[in-house]
């Protein structure tokens, strides 16, 4: 997976439908999530589209998700939320202040709010999921 620093380089670059292209591209680049794990308890709240996460142990504290969403463009803003944190240690992404990673991007701006309302939920989760295993 790009570096967040990297998917920026080439985003700020862009005009609008350019970067609906990159971020489509990017949902595309996911690993591949098995159906059996898009269940109830690995749905994401508060997303207009269907959006999951699951976390995958990994040696160590280190964090890495699998992630998946039926919307192409959801799917992209996923892969920018994983891109701060996978592979990471789980207590560095706890401490780590996600939206302002991704504040660069100015979703809120670029797309719609319903693309963008279930962001702060997936933070949540991946965080949760980071100070769970970190033990914090």
């Amino acid at each position: 997976m790009r570096s967040l620093d990297d998917i920026f380089e080439e985003y700020d670059f862009l005009d609008g439908d350019d970067r609906y292209r990159l971020l489509i591209d990017l949902g595309r680049e996911l690993e591949p999530m098995p159906d059996p794990l898009k269940t109830d308890a690995t749905l994401v709240r508060g997303c207009s589209a269907s959006v999951w996460v699951y976390p995958l142990p990994q040696d160590g504290d280190r964090l890495h998700f699998l992630a998946d969403s039926n919307a192409a463009i959801t799917k992209g803003i996923v892969a920018l939320v994983l891109a701060a944190v996978q592979d990471k240690p789980a207590t560095e992404v706890a401490a780590m202040d996600i939206a302002a990673a991704l504040a660069p991007f100015d979703l809120t701006r670029q797309l719609s709010s319903n693309r963008t309302q279930g962001v702060p939920n997936m933070v949540a989760l991946v965080q949760d999921t980071a100070r769970r295993i970190a033990g914090a």
